[in-house]
């Protein structure tokens, strides 16, 4: 019976573990190759589908006149230059 609570504790402590290095990564960017223990927990996160971002025809109308414009008066100012 000792013996199959100690093993529970080192399963318990080793889970711990795992979620405190899951929260410690979550804090900011690390440097450098990520350790073997996060590869699983990256690839459940790829395989989530993304959301595409739809613009509507009247706004992609929209952002392309205003891009002509800045262009024009990016090639006004360096004619007069």
């Amino acid at each position: 019976m000792l013996s199959e609570l100690r093993s529970e504790k080192e399963r318990l402590e080793e889970a711990i573990l795992t979620i405190e290095r899951l929260a410690a990564g979550s804090l900011g960017k690390r440097r450098g190759r990520p350790p073997k223990w996060m590869a699983g927990a990256r690839e459940a996160v790829a395989s989530l589908p993304k959301k595409k971002r739809k613009f509507s025809a009247a706004t992609r109308k929209r952002m392309a006149e205003a891009q002509r414009k800045r262009w024009a008066s990016r090639k006004t100012s360096s004619q007069a230059a």
